[in-house]
C-alpha cells in the first residue's frame, strides 16, 4: 500500500463525463491528514503510518492522547487511523492532502455502515415470506423452521435469524476516482461508499485492481 487518507463523507451527487454521460459520485472530504506517528518493525514489530483527521478541542482529549500529541507538538485530532504505507519519505508532522490520489485511481473505501437496529429475517437476510391468506397465521414474516427437535436439538451456527443489523465495518473495493478538487480537498468517487453523511471513511489503494 502506497496511498491512504482519512476523510468525511459529504454526500452523493452526479457529474457529467466527457461523453456527456451522467456519473453518480460520492463526495468525500479527504484530508488534510497529519502524520502523528511512524511505527517501525524495530520498535513496534510492524511498519505503519498513523494519520490524524478532524480538529478537536484539547478539553475533549484524555491525558494519554494529550501526551501523544504534545510529544511532537502536533495539533489535536479527533480520528486516528493506521495505514500500512511505504513510510520511507514520510515524517511525523507531514500533512497529506487529497492530491496524493489522482483521477482514474482505483481505491478501496472503508467505513461504518448505517445502523438499522433490530430487524427481522426478511430485511436482514433477504428471506421470503409466507402467503398471507388461507390460514398461514401471524407468522408470514417469521424465519420459519429452526430444524428438527430430536436431532440435533439445537440451532446451527450461521442460521439466518432476526437481530441487530448494520453499524459494522464495510469495505467497497475497486471504486474509481472521477475527479479531485485539490483546493478544497474533495474527492469524487464513482458509486456509493459506506456510512451516513458526515461519517468517517478511509480511502486506500485498491488491493484487487481489476
Amino acid at each position: 500500500m502506497t496511498k491512504g487518507l482519512i476523510g468525511k463523507k459529504i454526500g452523493m451527487t452526479q457529474i457529467f463525463d466527457e461523453a456527456g454521460k451522467v456519473v453518480p459520485v460520492t463526495v468525500v472530504e479527504a484530508g488534510p491528514c497529519v502524520v502523528t506517528q511512524l511505527k517501525t518493525a524495530e520498535n513496534d514489530g510492524y511498519s505503519a503510518v498513523q494519520l490524524g483527521f478532524g480538529d478537536i478541542s484539547p478539553k475533549h482529549v484524555n491525558k494519554p492522547m494529550t501526551g501523544h500529541f504534545k510529544k511532537n507538538d502536533l495539533p489535536f485530532k479527533r480520528t486516528l487511523k493506521e495505514f500500512k504505507l511505504d513510510n520511507a519519505d514520510i515524517k511525523v508532522g507531514d500533512i497529506l492532502k487529497a492530491d496524493v490520489f489522482a483521477a482514474g485511481d482505483m481505491v478501496d473505501v472503508s467505513g461504518t455502515s448505517k445502523g438499522k437496529g433490530f430487524q427481522g429475517a426478511i430485511k436482514r437476510h433477504n428471506q421470503h415470506r409466507l402467503k398471507e391468506t388461507h390460514g398461514s397465521g401471524p407468522v408470514a414474516r417469521q424465519a420459519g423452521s429452526m430444524g428438527a427437535c430430536s436431532s440435533p436439538s439445537r440451532i446451527f451456527k450461521g442460521k439466518g435469524m432476526a437481530g441487530h443489523m448494520g453499524a459494522e465495518k464495510v469495505t467497497i473495493q475497486n471504486l474509481v476516482i472521477v475527479k479531485i478538487d485539490t483546493e478544497n480537498n474533495l474527492i469524487a468517487i464513482k458509486g456509493a461508499v459506506p456510512g451516513p453523511k458526515g461519517g468517517v471513511v478511509c480511502i486506500t489503494d485498491a488491493v484487487k485492481k481489476a
